[in-house]
Protein backbone atom coordinates (compact mmCIF):
# COMPACT_ATOMS: atom_id res chain seq x y z
CA UNK A 1 0.00 0.00 0.00
CA UNK A 2 1.80 3.09 -0.80
CA UNK A 3 2.35 6.16 1.62
CA UNK A 4 0.17 9.45 0.71
CA UNK A 5 3.02 12.16 1.14
CA UNK A 6 1.81 14.79 2.85
CA UNK A 7 2.50 18.94 2.33
CA UNK A 8 4.56 20.43 5.24
CA UNK A 9 3.47 24.18 5.65
CA UNK A 10 6.23 26.31 7.60
CA UNK A 11 5.11 29.62 9.45
CA UNK A 12 6.96 31.71 12.18
CA UNK A 13 4.41 31.54 15.01
CA UNK A 14 3.86 28.04 16.83
CA UNK A 15 0.39 29.66 17.92
CA UNK A 16 -0.29 30.55 14.29
CA UNK A 17 0.90 27.50 13.77
CA UNK A 18 -1.71 25.31 16.28
CA UNK A 19 -4.68 27.51 14.67
CA UNK A 20 -3.85 26.89 11.00
CA UNK A 21 -3.48 22.86 11.76
CA UNK A 22 -7.31 23.53 12.51
CA UNK A 23 -8.11 24.60 9.39
CA UNK A 24 -5.68 22.58 6.99
CA UNK A 25 -6.62 18.80 8.44
CA UNK A 26 -4.41 15.63 7.95
CA UNK A 27 -2.94 16.43 4.68
CA UNK A 28 -0.51 19.47 5.94
CA UNK A 29 2.06 19.04 8.52
CA UNK A 30 2.04 22.91 10.50
CA UNK A 31 5.25 23.79 12.27
CA UNK A 32 7.03 27.14 12.79
CA UNK A 33 10.45 28.87 12.66
CA UNK A 34 9.90 30.60 15.84
CA UNK A 35 10.93 34.13 14.12
CA UNK A 36 14.74 34.46 12.77
CA UNK A 37 16.56 30.99 12.84
CA UNK A 38 19.32 32.55 10.80
CA UNK A 39 20.96 36.05 11.12
CA UNK A 40 24.50 38.02 11.66
CA UNK A 41 26.81 36.80 14.11
CA UNK A 42 26.57 38.46 17.29
CA UNK A 43 30.63 38.30 17.99
CA UNK A 44 31.89 40.53 14.81
CA UNK A 45 30.07 42.95 12.05
CA UNK A 46 29.66 40.23 9.51
CA UNK A 47 29.85 42.53 6.60
CA UNK A 48 32.31 42.92 4.25
CA UNK A 49 32.52 46.80 3.48
CA UNK A 50 33.96 46.39 0.26
CA UNK A 51 31.14 44.63 -1.40
CA UNK A 52 28.76 44.31 1.26
CA UNK A 53 28.58 40.45 1.24
CA UNK A 54 27.20 39.08 4.33
CA UNK A 55 27.99 36.18 6.82
CA UNK A 56 24.75 34.63 8.02
CA UNK A 57 25.06 31.69 10.53
CA UNK A 58 22.61 29.78 12.33
CA UNK A 59 21.24 30.92 15.70
CA UNK A 60 22.78 27.75 18.10
CA UNK A 61 19.41 28.51 20.04
CA UNK A 62 17.33 27.39 17.50
CA UNK A 63 19.47 23.66 16.49
CA UNK A 64 16.25 21.88 17.29
CA UNK A 65 14.00 23.93 15.33
CA UNK A 66 16.52 23.63 12.33
CA UNK A 67 16.77 19.50 12.92
CA UNK A 68 12.80 19.89 12.82
CA UNK A 69 12.67 21.40 9.55
CA UNK A 70 15.39 19.14 7.80
CA UNK A 71 13.29 15.92 8.95
CA UNK A 72 9.69 17.03 8.59
CA UNK A 73 10.58 18.32 4.97
CA UNK A 74 11.90 15.25 3.33
CA UNK A 75 9.12 13.37 1.35
CA UNK A 76 7.01 16.06 1.36
CA UNK A 77 5.10 16.69 -1.90
CA UNK A 78 4.67 20.10 -1.81
CA UNK A 79 6.43 22.78 0.82
CA UNK A 80 4.69 26.01 1.76
CA UNK A 81 6.59 28.95 2.75
CA UNK A 82 3.77 31.23 5.23
CA UNK A 83 6.21 33.59 7.19
CA UNK A 84 4.28 36.83 7.84
CA UNK A 85 3.58 39.22 4.82
CA UNK A 86 6.35 41.59 5.54
CA UNK A 87 9.62 42.41 4.59
CA UNK A 88 11.25 39.99 8.01
CA UNK A 89 8.88 37.41 6.92
CA UNK A 90 10.06 37.10 3.26
CA UNK A 91 13.43 37.20 4.53
CA UNK A 92 12.61 34.41 6.71
CA UNK A 93 10.88 32.47 3.83
CA UNK A 94 14.22 32.47 1.81
CA UNK A 95 16.07 31.68 4.88
CA UNK A 96 13.96 28.21 5.15
CA UNK A 97 14.32 28.05 0.75
CA UNK A 98 18.11 28.63 1.71
CA UNK A 99 17.66 25.45 4.46
CA UNK A 100 16.42 22.88 2.96
CA UNK A 101 17.37 23.65 -0.96
CA UNK A 102 21.23 24.05 0.10
CA UNK A 103 22.07 24.24 3.92
CA UNK A 104 21.04 20.95 5.11
CA UNK A 105 23.05 17.14 3.58
CA UNK A 106 19.12 15.77 2.37
CA UNK A 107 18.57 18.84 0.47
CA UNK A 108 15.15 19.68 -1.31
CA UNK A 109 14.53 20.26 -4.63
CA UNK A 110 13.62 24.17 -4.93
CA UNK A 111 10.54 23.19 -7.48
CA UNK A 112 8.42 21.74 -4.60
CA UNK A 113 9.05 25.09 -2.47
CA UNK A 114 6.47 28.13 -3.07
CA UNK A 115 5.52 31.15 -1.11
CA UNK A 116 2.27 32.03 0.45
CA UNK A 117 0.61 34.85 2.51
CA UNK A 118 -2.24 35.47 3.88
CA UNK A 119 -3.25 38.44 5.96
CA UNK A 120 -6.07 37.28 8.08
CA UNK A 121 -5.83 33.52 9.37
CA UNK A 122 -9.40 31.61 8.89
CA UNK A 123 -9.95 28.75 6.77
CA UNK A 124 -11.30 30.72 3.90
CA UNK A 125 -7.85 32.98 3.62
CA UNK A 126 -6.11 29.93 4.04
CA UNK A 127 -7.53 28.03 1.52
CA UNK A 128 -7.20 31.19 -1.13
CA UNK A 129 -3.67 31.74 -0.04
CA UNK A 130 -2.60 28.14 -1.34
CA UNK A 131 -4.37 28.29 -4.44
CA UNK A 132 -2.57 31.29 -5.59
CA UNK A 133 0.94 30.37 -4.07
CA UNK A 134 3.83 32.27 -5.75
CA UNK A 135 7.62 32.44 -5.29
CA UNK A 136 9.43 34.68 -2.91
CA UNK A 137 9.50 38.22 -3.55
CA UNK A 138 13.37 39.18 -3.35
CA UNK A 139 12.67 42.95 -3.84
CA UNK A 140 11.24 42.83 -0.15
CA UNK A 141 14.30 40.43 0.83
CA UNK A 142 16.99 42.75 -0.21
CA UNK A 143 14.83 45.63 1.56
CA UNK A 144 15.24 43.74 4.76
CA UNK A 145 19.11 42.30 4.35
CA UNK A 146 19.79 46.47 3.50
CA UNK A 147 18.02 47.70 6.72
CA UNK A 148 19.35 44.77 8.69
CA UNK A 149 22.90 45.57 6.84
CA UNK A 150 22.71 49.05 7.80
CA UNK A 151 21.83 48.66 11.56
CA UNK A 152 25.12 46.38 11.78
CA UNK A 153 27.26 49.15 9.66
CA UNK A 154 26.08 52.17 11.59
CA UNK A 155 26.07 50.23 15.05
CA UNK A 156 29.73 48.18 14.87
CA UNK A 157 30.60 51.83 13.63
CA UNK A 158 29.16 54.55 16.03
CA UNK A 159 28.78 52.44 19.50
CA UNK A 160 32.59 52.56 19.82
CA UNK A 161 33.11 56.41 19.35
CA UNK A 162 30.23 56.76 22.19
CA UNK A 163 31.66 54.09 24.87
CA UNK A 164 35.06 56.45 24.46
CA UNK A 165 33.06 59.83 24.48
CA UNK A 166 30.17 59.06 26.59
CA UNK A 167 29.78 55.76 28.68
CA UNK A 168 30.37 52.17 27.46
CA UNK A 169 27.97 49.78 27.11
CA UNK A 170 25.49 52.27 24.94
CA UNK A 171 24.50 51.72 21.33
CA UNK A 172 23.75 53.72 18.01
CA UNK A 173 21.95 52.72 15.14
CA UNK A 174 21.00 53.97 11.50
CA UNK A 175 17.51 55.52 13.40
CA UNK A 176 18.60 56.74 16.53
CA UNK A 177 22.14 58.43 15.26
CA UNK A 178 19.58 60.48 12.73
CA UNK A 179 17.20 61.10 15.30
CA UNK A 180 19.46 63.09 17.41
CA UNK A 181 21.73 64.74 14.93
CA UNK A 182 18.06 66.95 14.34
CA UNK A 183 17.33 67.54 17.63
CA UNK A 184 20.89 68.69 17.81
CA UNK A 185 20.52 70.57 14.66
CA UNK A 186 17.05 72.03 15.75
CA UNK A 187 17.85 72.96 19.08
CA UNK A 188 20.75 75.22 17.31
CA UNK A 189 18.11 77.20 15.08
CA UNK A 190 15.85 77.30 18.40
CA UNK A 191 18.61 79.22 20.31
CA UNK A 192 19.59 81.30 17.72
CA UNK A 193 16.11 82.60 17.53
CA UNK A 194 15.58 86.29 17.98
CA UNK A 195 12.71 86.67 21.20
CA UNK A 196 10.12 90.01 20.63
CA UNK A 197 7.76 90.95 23.08
CA UNK A 198 4.58 91.52 21.91
CA UNK A 199 1.16 92.27 23.40
CA UNK A 200 -2.42 91.27 22.24
CA UNK A 201 -5.73 92.49 23.58
CA UNK A 202 -8.73 90.43 24.14
CA UNK A 203 -12.02 91.65 25.85
CA UNK A 204 -14.75 89.59 28.25
CA UNK A 205 -18.12 89.33 27.20
CA UNK A 206 -21.05 87.92 29.71
CA UNK A 207 -24.51 87.28 28.95
CA UNK A 208 -25.56 83.29 29.61
CA UNK A 209 -21.77 82.76 29.85
CA UNK A 210 -18.70 84.57 29.85
CA UNK A 211 -16.52 84.20 26.72
CA UNK A 212 -13.73 86.34 25.55
CA UNK A 213 -13.04 87.91 21.83
CA UNK A 214 -9.48 88.86 20.44
CA UNK A 215 -9.08 92.09 18.78
CA UNK A 216 -8.07 91.78 15.25
CA UNK A 217 -8.88 95.14 13.73
CA UNK A 218 -8.43 98.46 13.75
CA UNK A 219 -10.17 100.92 11.89
CA UNK A 220 -10.57 98.02 9.22
CA UNK A 221 -6.34 97.26 10.09
CA UNK A 222 -5.59 94.02 11.06
CA UNK A 223 -4.12 94.48 14.28
CA UNK A 224 -2.24 90.95 14.55
CA UNK A 225 0.55 90.60 10.98
CA UNK A 226 1.50 87.36 9.88
CA UNK A 227 5.11 86.96 9.98
CA UNK A 228 7.89 83.74 9.27
CA UNK A 229 10.96 82.48 10.71
CA UNK A 230 13.25 80.04 8.65
CA UNK A 231 14.50 76.56 10.68
CA UNK A 232 16.84 74.38 8.96
CA UNK A 233 14.16 72.31 7.61
CA UNK A 234 11.66 75.04 6.39
CA UNK A 235 9.94 78.29 7.37
CA UNK A 236 7.40 79.01 10.12
CA UNK A 237 4.34 81.57 10.38
CA UNK A 238 3.66 82.90 12.92
CA UNK A 239 1.34 86.19 14.06
CA UNK A 240 1.61 88.92 16.89
CA UNK A 241 0.16 92.10 17.53
CA UNK A 242 1.51 95.81 16.70
CA UNK A 243 2.31 96.30 20.00
CA UNK A 244 5.49 95.89 20.55
CA UNK A 245 5.54 97.45 24.67
CA UNK A 246 3.26 97.71 27.32
CA UNK A 247 2.95 101.47 27.57
CA UNK A 248 1.32 101.00 24.25
CA UNK A 249 -1.03 98.72 24.70
CA UNK A 250 -2.50 100.43 27.64
CA UNK A 251 -3.15 103.35 26.01
CA UNK A 252 -4.63 102.07 23.66
CA UNK A 253 -7.15 99.99 26.04
CA UNK A 254 -7.21 102.93 28.12
CA UNK A 255 -8.97 105.24 25.21
CA UNK A 256 -11.55 102.70 23.90
CA UNK A 257 -15.00 102.51 25.48
CA UNK A 258 -16.30 100.73 27.85
CA UNK A 259 -19.57 99.33 25.35
CA UNK A 260 -18.94 97.21 23.48
CA UNK A 261 -21.67 95.77 20.63
CA UNK A 262 -21.38 92.18 19.34
CA UNK A 263 -21.70 93.00 15.82
CA UNK A 264 -22.52 89.69 13.94
CA UNK A 265 -22.15 85.68 15.04
CA UNK A 266 -21.60 83.11 12.78
CA UNK A 267 -22.33 79.57 12.94
CA UNK A 268 -22.31 76.75 10.17
CA UNK A 269 -23.34 73.15 10.30
CA UNK A 270 -20.33 70.40 10.24
CA UNK A 271 -20.38 67.05 8.67
CA UNK A 272 -18.23 64.41 10.55
CA UNK A 273 -17.24 61.67 8.80
CA UNK A 274 -16.11 58.15 10.00
CA UNK A 275 -12.20 57.83 10.45
CA UNK A 276 -10.83 54.91 8.26
CA UNK A 277 -10.12 51.50 9.09
CA UNK A 278 -6.88 51.40 11.43
CA UNK A 279 -3.55 51.01 9.92
CA UNK A 280 -0.53 50.19 12.20
CA UNK A 281 0.16 54.03 13.25
CA UNK A 282 -3.30 54.56 13.95
CA UNK A 283 -3.93 51.37 16.04
CA UNK A 284 -1.06 52.57 18.09
CA UNK A 285 -1.99 55.91 18.63
CA UNK A 286 -5.67 54.31 19.64
CA UNK A 287 -3.51 52.45 22.37
CA UNK A 288 -2.17 55.06 23.77
CA UNK A 289 -4.67 57.70 23.87
CA UNK A 290 -7.55 55.34 25.20
CA UNK A 291 -5.68 52.59 27.21
CA UNK A 292 -2.26 54.26 27.99
CA UNK A 293 -0.66 51.61 26.34
CA UNK A 294 2.79 51.07 24.65
CA UNK A 295 3.19 50.61 21.43
CA UNK A 296 5.07 47.44 22.39
CA UNK A 297 2.05 46.53 24.47
CA UNK A 298 -0.35 47.24 21.14
CA UNK A 299 1.58 45.37 18.95
CA UNK A 300 2.11 42.22 20.90
CA UNK A 301 -2.02 41.99 21.73
CA UNK A 302 -2.50 42.63 17.62
CA UNK A 303 -0.25 40.00 17.47
CA UNK A 304 -1.88 37.65 19.39
CA UNK A 305 -5.27 38.84 18.07
CA UNK A 306 -4.03 37.80 14.66
CA UNK A 307 -2.50 34.34 15.42
CA UNK A 308 -5.57 33.57 16.97
CA UNK A 309 -7.23 34.32 13.50
CA UNK A 310 -9.53 37.29 14.64
CA UNK A 311 -8.28 40.49 13.13
CA UNK A 312 -6.72 40.68 9.53
CA UNK A 313 -2.37 41.38 9.54
CA UNK A 314 -1.34 44.35 12.21
CA UNK A 315 1.29 45.72 10.25
CA UNK A 316 0.40 47.65 7.12
CA UNK A 317 0.04 51.50 6.22
CA UNK A 318 -2.99 50.49 3.59
CA UNK A 319 -6.56 51.95 4.12
CA UNK A 320 -8.02 48.89 1.70
CA UNK A 321 -10.64 46.59 3.15
CA UNK A 322 -11.83 43.72 1.13
CA UNK A 323 -15.04 44.57 -0.74
CA UNK A 324 -16.54 40.87 0.77
CA UNK A 325 -15.28 42.24 4.48
CA UNK A 326 -17.80 45.72 3.37
CA UNK A 327 -20.13 43.66 1.89
CA UNK A 328 -20.30 41.38 5.71
CA UNK A 329 -20.29 44.99 7.27
CA UNK A 330 -22.99 46.24 5.77
CA UNK A 331 -25.11 43.42 5.65
CA UNK A 332 -24.94 42.91 9.74
CA UNK A 333 -25.60 46.92 9.82
CA UNK A 334 -28.35 46.63 8.20
CA UNK A 335 -29.72 43.53 10.30
CA UNK A 336 -28.52 44.62 13.71
CA UNK A 337 -29.46 48.46 13.56
CA UNK A 338 -31.83 48.86 10.60
CA UNK A 339 -31.48 50.23 6.88
CA UNK A 340 -31.66 54.02 8.38
CA UNK A 341 -27.73 53.42 9.80
CA UNK A 342 -26.61 52.35 6.11
CA UNK A 343 -24.79 54.19 4.35
CA UNK A 344 -25.99 54.61 0.61
CA UNK A 345 -23.16 53.46 -1.10
CA UNK A 346 -19.79 52.16 0.97
CA UNK A 347 -17.52 54.75 1.75
CA UNK A 348 -13.56 54.14 0.00
CA UNK A 349 -10.56 55.59 1.46
CA UNK A 350 -7.67 56.30 -0.08
CA UNK A 351 -3.99 56.38 1.00
CA UNK A 352 -2.27 59.71 1.81
CA UNK A 353 1.16 58.02 1.67
CA UNK A 354 2.56 57.44 -1.59
CA UNK A 355 4.80 54.23 -0.15
CA UNK A 356 1.41 52.35 1.03
CA UNK A 357 1.11 48.92 -0.38
CA UNK A 358 -2.01 48.75 -2.19
CA UNK A 359 -2.51 44.79 -1.66
CA UNK A 360 -2.55 44.97 1.77
CA UNK A 361 -5.58 45.49 3.43
CA UNK A 362 -5.97 47.68 6.90
CA UNK A 363 -6.53 46.06 10.27
CA UNK A 364 -9.77 45.11 10.63
CA UNK A 365 -11.68 42.10 12.64
CA UNK A 366 -12.12 38.88 10.55
CA UNK A 367 -15.45 38.12 11.27
CA UNK A 368 -18.48 40.53 11.07
CA UNK A 369 -19.76 38.73 14.24
CA UNK A 370 -19.43 40.71 17.85
CA UNK A 371 -17.09 38.48 20.00
CA UNK A 372 -17.60 39.67 23.59
CA UNK A 373 -14.72 39.17 26.09
CA UNK A 374 -16.63 36.71 27.88
CA UNK A 375 -16.88 34.48 24.93
CA UNK A 376 -13.17 34.92 23.67
CA UNK A 377 -12.54 33.45 27.47
CA UNK A 378 -14.95 30.86 26.90
CA UNK A 379 -13.17 29.65 24.00
CA UNK A 380 -15.16 30.51 21.02
CA UNK A 381 -12.98 32.61 18.76
CA UNK A 382 -11.95 31.24 15.57
CA UNK A 383 -8.90 29.59 16.96
CA UNK A 384 -10.52 28.06 20.07
CA UNK A 385 -7.98 29.57 22.13
CA UNK A 386 -7.97 31.68 25.29
CA UNK A 387 -8.41 35.26 25.34
CA UNK A 388 -5.92 37.08 24.05
CA UNK A 389 -6.04 40.22 26.55
CA UNK A 390 -4.97 37.92 29.49
CA UNK A 391 -4.81 39.93 32.50
CA UNK A 392 -4.15 43.76 31.43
Amino acid sequence: MAVMQKRLLIVESPTKARTISKYLGGDYEVMATVGHFRDLPSNKMGVNLKDFTVDYVLDPKKRDVVSQMGKLSGGKKEIYLASDPDREGEAIAWHVQWLLTEGQKKKVDSKIISRVSFHEITKEAIEEALKKATQIDMNLVNAQQGRRVLDRVVGYSLSPVLWKKVRRGLSAGRVQSVAVRLICEREMEIEAFKREKYFRIAAGFRKDEKFEAELQKIEGKNFVESSKIKLFDGEYSYSKSLFGTKEQSDVFVGGLDSEFVVAKVQGREMNKTPAPAYTTSKLQQAGARRFGWSGKQTMTLAQRLYEQGLITYHRTDSVNLSDKAVGDFRKFIEKEYGANYLAVKPRVYRNTSKNAQEAHEAIRPTRVEVVEPDDLEKGSGNSGGSCPFGKQ
